[in-house]
């Protein structure tokens, strides 16, 4: 690809690592495109953040092409992973310690299986007090990290898909179909509500945003790589 083709606007299919922040990869390539065709500046963002411990698609956008984000972030999106029971965090997945324990011996298959009901089609939901949004000029998770609390409101959101893929308890995995604004650490926490034993985050890979699929990404590598040949 040469440098009018960057400038002219080019999507990126990346398949991000895991504690890569988004806005890593976005400087990673940025920088390796100005280096490549020895570039002052050049346009590159995302469209829709990965939190550093999630894998999976990010769509990156070059030059006019940047115009296009908000289009990309307002598609539907696929997520996998791992709820695991018994357990909840602060930040509803692994960036922070255990706070409560519960127990989990009465969960049955069926019981699993049955609460995904609960959360299929137009619901409500709360993000978590960890998150990039802001309250008064400040992101949630200064405040929550300053040990602030704060109230946060309830957003409309739509899951057209919600399915257990495994269950190996206290690990339950899954595949679910989302609209923008949904958290699925949210998702994790409200799940171990409805079960009465209380579930985390584990592992999340987001595998779909609309019509492009992770299969087709790239690795950060295989990006690198590309750009010298």
């Amino acid at each position: 690809m040469t440098e009018e083709d960057y400038k002219n606007g080019q999507v990126l299919l990346i398949d991000k690592p895991l504690k890569w922040t988004s806005f890593q990869v976005v400087n990673k390539l940025r920088w390796a495109i100005k280096q490549q065709f020895n570039l002052k500046k050049i346009k590159v963002g995302h469209a829709g953040t990965l939190d550093p411990l999630a894998t999976g698609l990010l769509i990156l956008c070059t030059g006019k092409f940047t115009k296009k984000i908000d289009q990309f972030q307002a598609q539907i999106k696929e997520y996998t992973g791992t709820f695991t029971v018994g357990a909840t965090t602060p930040s509803y997945d692994l960036e922070t310690e255990i706070d409560q324990h519960f127990e989990f011996s009465h969960l049955t298959n069926e019981i699993i299986h049955n609460t995904t009901k609960q959360f299929i089609g137009e619901i409500q939901q709360k993000p978590p007090i960890f998150s990039a949004l802001k309250k008064d000029g400040k992101r949630l998770y200064e405040l929550a990290r300053a040990g602030e609390t704060t109230e946060i409101k309830l957003r409309d959101i739509t899951i057209p898909e919600f399915e257990i893929t495994n269950i190996d308890l206290p690990e339950i995995e899954f595949r679910v179909v989302c609209s923008k604004g949904t958290y699925i650490r949210s998702l994790a926490y409200d799940f171990g509500l409805a079960l009465n034993s209380g579930a985390h985050l584990s592992k999340l890979r987001r595998t779909k945003i609309g019509d492009f699929d992770v299969k087709k990404a790239q690795s950060i590598d295989d990006f690198l790589n590309g750009l010298d040949h």
